[in-house]
């Protein structure tokens, strides 16, 4: 197809005109040609034929990233596998700095998509160069997007994706509400079911973390951007429970993908504490899961999530959560389950990633975060109230049986098995 052709034209004249062409105007130009490709893809497109490729699904996306996207895509072909569903997996990587090493489903990767259903795990802000590349991917299938969207309102530039999809799934309400007002495309929400597998041989000694202090840990991947997981939130909300370090208390901070920068904002904000801990270390998701099991308390003051998975597997592995009151992860959250903190709407001051200077999230209360951070401290039957209650939220809300029949549904209708 044409549009085939263009992205290899744009990607050779990209790199010739790099130092030429300004790059708001190339950008402009790209998003311009894309589309048009996509009017024009839609004037011709394909319908779904049950009986034209065999019956299955074809998930694309980045299962191999080693980061929360990959953990999601993981998450969803884990879904599939559970459902008995006939599935394979074609891998997309946008992101040479990320790591990609996850072999979790290497066995279902191909270069083919050769089942009826595609349900593509890709972000909108990449699927233009996915389309570009491979536009007769969605010619004659039923098409499914599974986006993940951290604020109430969808971009603007990203609604001429919708039309490309038969039916949109999110894992949060939230995220469906947002794209809900900007498209007639059925949106369905059906959340992820959430397992938290760990090493029982890996201790506080694994991560060279001391024994005998209650640790707080702070956890986000530079790529996610700092402004919105909103790490400093939570250093200064320690700091407050804690003006003085304790010898008792501990921060452990741990990031992926960190920049210089990144640890020169986080350090400078710590001066004069010494029991602050970083962990740069890319780690397989057990071991991830085996650190958040081996502190005593999560701090996520994030300002927007799509979902909120490491909040929750910290609380199915019964490590009590500190969290911002206001996004997805309050669908699966409560008074009784979390510390939920309070907050207040604000516009973003500055344009970073995805996110636009002007788009309004959350404002996290440091103080209200303050005082759960010293009373699960102080407070035990407060702590174990947290720590039981917690794990028990996640298995009711985000229970496997029920997600799975979830699943099966909805693929059931969609084939008419």
């Amino acid at each position: 197809m044409r549009a085939n052709g263009l992205y290899f034209a744009l990607k050779k004249v990209s790199g010739l005109l790099k130092n030429i062409i300004p790059y708001r105007l190339k950008a402009r130009m790209k998003e311009s040609m894309i589309a048009g490709s996509i009017e024009e893809f839609l004037r011709q497109k394909e319908a779904f034929r049950p009986g034209q490729y065999t019956p299955g699904v074809n998930l694309i996306g980045s299962i191999r990233a080693e980061m929360g996207l990959g953990q999601s895509c993981r998450l969803v072909a884990g879904e599939l596998k559970a459902c008995g569903c006939d599935f394979s997996i074609y891998n997309v990587d946008f992101n040479s700095k990320m790591g990609i090493n996850d072999t979790t489903f290497e066995e279902y990767i191909s270069e083919e998509l050769p089942h009826e259903v595609n349900l593509f795990h890709v972000n909108p802000c990449e699927l233009g160069n996915l389309f570009m590349r491979i536009p007769d991917a969605w010619q004659g299938r039923y098409n499914i997007a599974f986006w993940l969207w951290e604020l109430e309102e969808f971009p603007k530039e990203w609604v001429k994706y919708c039309s490309l999809f038969d039916e949109i799934w999110t894992p949060s309400e939230f995220a469906g509400r947002g794209i809900r007002k900007v498209t007639q495309v059925p949106v369905r929400t059906i959340p992820y079911s959430v397992e938290a597998p760990y090493d029982p041989q890996c201790t506080r000694e694994t991560f060279g973390l001391p024994k005998d202090q209650f640790l707080y840990l702070v956890m986000y991947d530079s790529n996610s951007t700092r402004g919105r997981k909103n790490p400093q939130g939570a250093i200064d909300a320690y700091r407050r429970a804690f003006p003085e370090e304790r010898p008792d208390c501990g921060l452990v901070i741990k990031i992926n993908n960190a920049r210089k920068q990144d640890l020169a904002v986080l350090q400078d904000r710590l001066k004069g504490y010494r029991n602050v801990y970083f962990i740069t270390e890319i780690m397989d998701k057990r071991k991830v899961n085996s650190l958040i099991r081996n502190v005593d308390v999560y701090l996520s003051l994030h300002r927007a999530e799509g979902f909120g998975l490491v909040m929750a597997e910290a609380m199915l592995l019964g490590t009590p959560v500190v969290a911002t009151n206001w996004s997805s992860n309050t669908e699966f959250m409560t008074e009784c389950s979390a510390c939920m903190v309070n907050y207040t709407l604000v516009k973003n001051p500055r344009t970073e990633g995805l996110y636009r200077k002007g788009c309004v999230w959350a404002e996290p209360d440091t103080d209200d975060a303050a005082r759960y951070i010293r009373r699960l401290k102080e407070d035990r039957t407060f702590y174990e109230s947290k720590r039981t209650q917690g794990r028990e939220c996640i298995e009711e809300k985000l229970n496997s049986n029920a997600n799975l029949e979830l699943w099966k549904n909805a693929l059931g209708k969609i084939t008419g098995r």
